[in-house]
C-alpha cells in the first residue's frame, strides 16, 4: 500500500465534496479525494439530478395532455417507462462523467475506495475489503453524506417498498401508490408518479404538506395536489405495512382512527440520517447528534484538523448548501480574505412537484415568533400576463418584510418556474436589499420575474395589477 500526503484529503465526493476538493486546488493545496461509489454522489446520481430529468418527462406529458389548450393536436400520447428512466439514467452519467474530468483537470488525485480515519491526520483507503493506500493530511474534510430513514416496521425492501433508489428506476408503473412523508422528496415523486397516472396517496405526520414551507403556501400546494387527484392525509401515522405477492396493504392512523389502504407499491420518505458508520469518529473527539456531526461555523468538528460539511451535518440538507460550505471551510483553511461564516437565512429551498414551490428566508409565523412587526406582500399568477401565456395561471408570490427598516426577511413562491425565480430573492437578502431597492429596481415585461415586483409592491400598499 502507498502512503501518500496531501495538504487535503476530502472523504466524499458529492456536491459537497467534490466542489470543496477543487477549490482547495484552485487555491494551491495538493489534494485529494476518497469516493466508494459515485463521482457526484446521491445528488448527481441518485436524486437532485435524474429526480429533474423524470419530472421534466412527467411535465411534458402534462402539456402533452393539455395540447389542444394551446390550439394544438396530441393523438394517443402516451409514455415508455424505461425510455423516461433510461433519459433519467443518461443524464446522471453524462454529469458524473464531467465531475470526474474536472477533478482530474484540477489536478485533484482521486482514490475509489472507502476512508476511514486513523488517527492524527491520519485516514486509511480500502476497496473490496482490501487496504489500497494510507494517506496523511493535515486537513481532513468529511463529506460522506446521508441515506434514506428507515422506519420500524416500514423498512424498504427494494421490491414492493421503495426508497427514493428504487423510486428513480421503477421496474412497473404502479396503478396505485403511497408516499409515505410529504418533504420536498416525497412530494416530488409523488408529483411525478401522478403525472403519469398512478393513483397516489400522501399520508404525512405533521399538520401539513411541505411543513418546512411557509403555511400559506403549504395550503396552496396542498390544494392544487388534490384537484390533480392526489389523496392527501396529514396529521396521520403509517402504523404497519402488510405485504402481498405484489401490493401492500397499509394501516394508518388519523384522529384516533385507523384504516386501511392496499396500494401496489409504497415509497418510503420520511427523512434522512448521516453516514456516520465506519468512518472512524468512534476513536475522535468528534460528537455525533442524532445521526449528524456537530461543527463550528467554520465546519471544523470537535476533532483538530477534521471538518465535516454537507448532510452529514446539521440542516439544511440541500445540495448547493453543502457546496457553499464546502468553499467556506476550504476558503477559511487557506487564510482567503474575506471569508464568513454561511447565513443559512441566505439558503434558498426548492421543491420541483408540480405547481413548483421555493422559498428563502422567514416564513410570516418564524419572523412574527422572532419579535418583528411584518409586511406582507402577495401577488397571484393570475394577475401575470406572462403566466396567462404560458398556460400557468396558479400560483402566488409572497413577501415578507420587516414593517420598520423594509428589510426583505422572506419570500415564498408556489406556480410555474418559482425554483428559477427565488434566486432573485435570495440575491436581495444577501445584498440586504430593503423595499425601496426592490421598487426602484426595473423587471422586465413581460416575465413572471414581474410578480416578484408587484408582491413588494403590495406589501407596502402600492400594488398595480390586482
Amino acid at each position: 500500500m502507498a502512503e501518500t500526503s496531501f495538504d487535503m484529503v476530502v472523504v466524499g465526493g458529492g456536491p459537497g465534496g467534490y466542489v470543496a476538493a477543487i477549490r482547495a486546488a484552485q487555491l494551491g493545496l495538493k489534494t485529494a479525494l476518497v469516493e466508494r461509489e459515485h463521482l457526484g454522489g446521491i445528488c448527481l446520481n441518485w436524486g437532485c439530478i435524474p429526480t429533474k430529468a423524470l419530472l421534466r418527462s412527467a411535465e411534458v406529458f402534462e402539456h402533452m395532455k393539455h395540447a389542444g389548450d394551446f390550439g394544438l393536436t396530441a393523438k394517443d400520447i402516451g409514455f415508455d417507462l424505461g425510455k423516461v428512466v433510461q433519459r433519467s439514467r443518461a443524464v446522471a452519467k453524462q454529469l458524473n462523467t464531467g465531475v470526474g474530468f474536472l477533478l482530474k483537470k484540477n489536478k485533484v488525485t482521486v482514490f475509489d475506495g472507502h476512508g476511514r480515519l486513523t488517527g492524527k491526520g491520519g485516514l486509511h483507503v480500502s476497496a473490496n475489503g482490501k487496504g489500497i493506500a494510507d494517506l496523511t493530511a493535515k486537513h481532513i474534510v468529511l463529506a460522506t453524506g446521508a441515506r434514506a430513514r428507515s422506519l420500524p416496521g416500514l423498512e424498504p425492501d427494494g421490491k414492493l417498498v421503495w426508497t427514493y433508489k428504487e423510486a428513480m428506476v421503477p421496474d412497473v408503473m404502479p396503478k396505485s401508490l403511497l408516499v409515505i412523508g410529504s418533504g420536498a422528496i416525497g412530494i416530488e415523486f409523488a408529483s411525478f408518479f401522478n403525472s403519469l397516472g398512478s393513483d397516489v396517496t400522501v399520508v404525512e405526520v405533521l399538520p401539513r404538506v411541505l411543513p418546512v414551507e411557509d403555511e400559506e403556501i403549504s395550503a396552496f400546494a396542498h390544494k392544487a395536489f388534490e384537484k390533480q387527484g392526489m389523496t392527501i392525509h396529514t396529521g396521520a401515522t403509517v402504523k404497519s405495512l402488510k405485504k402481498a405477492a405484489d401490493s401492500v396493504t397499509a394501516t394508518v392512523e388519523k384522529d384516533g382512527k385507523t384504516f386501511e389502504l392496499t396500494v401496489d407499491r409504497v415509497i418510503s420518505a420520511v427523512g434522512i440520517v448521516g453516514n456516520v458508520e465506519d468512518i472512524g469518529l468512534e476513536d475522535t473527539a468528534i460528537t455525533v447528534d442524532k445521526t449528524h456531526v456537530v461543527t463550528d461555523e467554520w465546519s471544523r468538528t470537535g476533532e483538530p484538523g477534521v471538518y465535516a460539511i454537507g448532510d452529514l451535518t446539521a440542516a439544511p440538507w440541500l445540495a448547493h448548501k453543502a457546496s457553499h460550505e464546502g468553499v467556506i471551510c476550504v476558503e477559511r483553511i487557506a487564510g482567503v480574505p474575506g471569508v464568513h461564516p454561511l447565513d443559512k437565512a441566505l439558503v434558498p429551498g426548492c421543491t420541483y412537484c408540480r405547481p413548483q414551490v421555493a422559498s428563502v428566508g422567514l416564513t410570516e409565523r418564524a419572523a412574527q415568533e422572532r419579535g418583528h412587526e411584518v409586511k406582507v406582500g402577495r401577488f397571484p399568477f393570475i394577475g401575470n400576463g406572462k403566466a396567462i401565456a404560458l398556460g400557468e395561471p396558479e400560483g402566488l408570490i409572497k413577501t415578507v418584510f420587516d414593517a420598520r427598516t423594509g428589510e426583505l426577511l422572506g419570500a415564498h413562491m408556489v406556480g410555474a418556474e418559482v425554483t428559477e425565480l427565488i434566486q432573485g430573492y435570495g440575491i436581495a437578502k444577501t445584498l440586504e436589499t430593503t423595499e425601496a431597492e426592490l421598487m426602484h429596481a426595473v423587471f422586465p415585461h413581460p416575465t413572471l420575474s414581474e410578480m416578484m415586483h408587484e408582491s413588494v409592491l403590495d406589501a407596502f400598499g402600492r400594488v398595480i395589477h390586482v
